[in-house]
């Protein structure tokens, strides 16, 4: 196959990819400088709160960028698609949440390690849930 007809075929899948890799760079970039200036990793509340700044930070992103480039929504209810997104979103933010707590907190693993282990879960979680919920085609919309 060529270059062209795989972008075609998986170009939603690629787009995606591309712009998970970056929300995993602003949750991440957010993430270690909170702990690495004003929050304590070893605190199980400072932990968890430099969670939720790096959450909110990278599902604000997220949105507009899924929005726009990956799934090119043309939902004219933006206030309520954005709704949707963010509480779509929670579910995986308290998986995020439990994962740092048994990884970091209960296991003693590096923090900064588990955060990027959480990561690719967290992006594979919510590609499912955008793509089913959130984003979802109407059957009368022809595919992109």
């Amino acid at each position: 196959m060529k270059m062209k007809e795989l972008f075609e075929k998986y170009g939603e899948l690629i787009r995606y990819l591309i712009i998970g890799g970056l929300t995993t760079v602003v949750s991440l970039g957010v993430y270690y400088l909170c702990v690495l200036t004003f929050l304590d990793a070893e605190n199980p509340v400072q932990l968890q709160i430099a969670n939720i700044i790096s959450w909110i930070a990278a599902v604000t992103f997220a949105y507009f960028t899924n929005r726009s480039f990956v799934f090119r929504s043309k939902n004219e209810q933006v206030l309520k698609e954005a709704v949707l997104f963010y509480l779509s979103r929670v579910s995986t933010l308290l998986m995020d949440m439990g994962l740092m707590f048994l990884g970091v907190t209960v296991f003693h693993w590096n923090d900064k390690i588990m955060k990027i282990i959480v990561q690719v879960v967290v992006t594979i979680g919510n590609y499912v849930i955008s793509k089913l919920f959130v984003f979802k085609k109407n059957e009368e919309e022809p595919p992109k």
